[in-house]
């Protein structure tokens, strides 16, 4: 039977293939990071340049769903556009670059090259890593450490198990239980940047520079964390990791409002005016999606199984309604309305981001896939 789901989740990829066809056709060789007043290109600040991947990724998901040959030659254009930063020490966002663009093309190939470029950088990432602390640094500087290195630290555990190399593995193993016990606090929710002393390696505190406060629950970073654990554990089979990502679950699925998509930072201040307010952020709510169909598979526990992709569809149920998908705003360029890229510089805020647009993309393909 097919679930009543799937049908409005074909409509919605339909609609996002439209979108990013249209994109292409409009700026060539583009890779816009959010937008501004539902348009791609402006002049805004980029903070940092760590999202062509989410670009060329939709185009291999698209491709995985339809078996387009227009898709395929897209998505390889374009992940071909971004090879140069195997090498790019300026950021740690390695993994969301390559692993959603070169794996699944050296799967559809089995070429020997791509294979080679996906190794590089999960050794250019590892070279972030911190001994004293035993973390990767976030681009801000050796004492930082961000939540959301936890879904780029998989590149270095997929390297590890091309490679055999255990000195790579034994960094991503070192970073993950670093990130476990200083930024996910025992209810599951995570903290946003970890300061560490340089010279000692001593944890400093909790900080953040994107959540409403050091000690508050920014959403996207606890997406972050529970898809990441959920990457590392199919990565690995080490149960330790499985275990964060379910208590990161736990405290997503407790605090997430009736509405199914959640506010900018688990405790905003509702009272206050946006976007420090009730501000929604339909991308962590799509990052949360698709991590928890992952768990769905993951854990051990039926009943936990049955809550996390009830929760996933309800979540997706929503953000396909046209208060959140863009198919009914005209002249509206991204995908999904209402995502949030940084609060407190005021980019990208209640606008599309491209990392929004890819993992609601790849949440609808994981079910419409199921189904046949």
């Amino acid at each position: 039977m097919t679930d009543p789901h799937v049908e409005r989740y074909k409509a919605a990829l339909d609609f996002a293939e439209r979108q990013v066809a249209q994109l292409t056709t409009n700026a060539p060789d583009f890779f816009p990071i959010y937008t501004e007043n539902g348009r791609w290109q402006h002049g805004g600040e980029l903070w940092t340049d760590w999202t062509g991947g989410f670009l060329a990724g939709m185009m291999w998901q698209f491709f995985r769903r339809t078996q387009d040959a227009q898709w395929r030659g897209r998505a390889e254009h374009y992940s071909r556009l971004l090879e140069h930063r195997q090498h790019d020490r300026n950021v740690h966002d390695l993994g969301f670059i390559f692993l959603n663009t070169y794996r699944p093309w050296f799967e559809a190939t089995g070429e020997p090259h791509l294979r080679d470029v996906l190794i590089q950088a999960g050794r250019t990432l590892a070279m972030r890593f911190q001994p004293k602390g035993e973390y990767l640094s976030s681009f801000i500087g050796p004492q930082s450490l961000f939540i959301d290195i936890m879904m780029n630290v998989p590149l270095i555990f997929y390297a590890a198990n091309e490679t055999g190399d255990e000195d790579l593995r034994r960094i991503a193993t070192a970073h993950c239980r670093t990130t476990r016990d200083r930024l996910v606090r025992p209810d599951g929710s995570t903290a946003h940047e970890g300061l560490f002393d340089v010279d000692s390696g001593e944890f400093q505190g909790e900080s953040t520079h994107q959540g409403l406060a050091p000690d508050s629950a920014w959403a996207r970073g606890l997406a972050w964390s529970l898809y990441g654990y959920s990457q590392v554990y199919a990565l690995t089979g080490e149960k330790e990791w499985l275990d964060v990502a379910e208590r990161n679950a736990d405290y997503w699925l407790t605090h997430l409002p009736k509405d199914h998509v959640p506010y900018w930072d688990f405790r905003a201040d509702l009272s206050q005016p946006l976007p420090w307010g009730p501000q929604k952020d339909s991308s962590a709510a799509a990052i949360a999606a698709s991590g928890l169909l992952d768990l769905e598979l993951q854990t051990p526990a039926l009943d936990r199984a049955v809550a996390y992709r009830e929760t996933a569809l309800a979540m997706l149920d929503a953000l396909v309604a046209p208060e959140y998908l863009a198919v009914d705003t005209p002249g509206w360029e991204g995908i999904l309305k209402h995502g949030v890229y940084h609060t407190k510089k005021n980019l990208g805020v209640d606008e599309s981001v491209m990392w929004g647009e890819f993992f609601f993309v790849e949440a609808l393909t994981k079910v419409v896939d199921k189904e046949h």
